[in-house]
């Protein structure tokens, strides 16, 4: 396919512009009525967020600790522990969001 180099692009004015303008209310100012609700899982992500900001995701010393004794062949599995607790989370994550 070949561009016609005779066609001529289009004046600025000429097409219409239809996007929408955006309303300008002043320099951060609020609308009366105006709220916004957060739902309960996206305040949790907020709280998560904010944790992970601080550096309270990983205990540093916990992990060195468990490195640790994974090497030198002391930290022992609970198989039936994991076990329950992936039977538990399971079934949480079947019933659906808690409300």
């Amino acid at each position: 396919m070949k561009i016609d180099p005779t066609l001529k692009p289009a004046a600025p004015g000429a097409v219409p512009d239809e996007r929408p303008r955006a309303v300008k209310s002043g320099s951060g100012s609020r609308q009366p009525g105006a709220t916004v609700e957060l739902s309960p899982l996206a305040s949790q992500l907020q709280s998560i967020d904010a944790g992970a900001d601080s550096g309270q995701t990983v205990d540093a010393s916990r992990v060195a600790q468990l490195k640790l004794a994974i090497a030198q062949g002391r930290y022992e599995i609970d198989a039936e522990k994991i076990a329950d607790r992936l039977i538990e989370s399971t079934r949480e994550s079947l019933r659906g969001p808690k409300s």
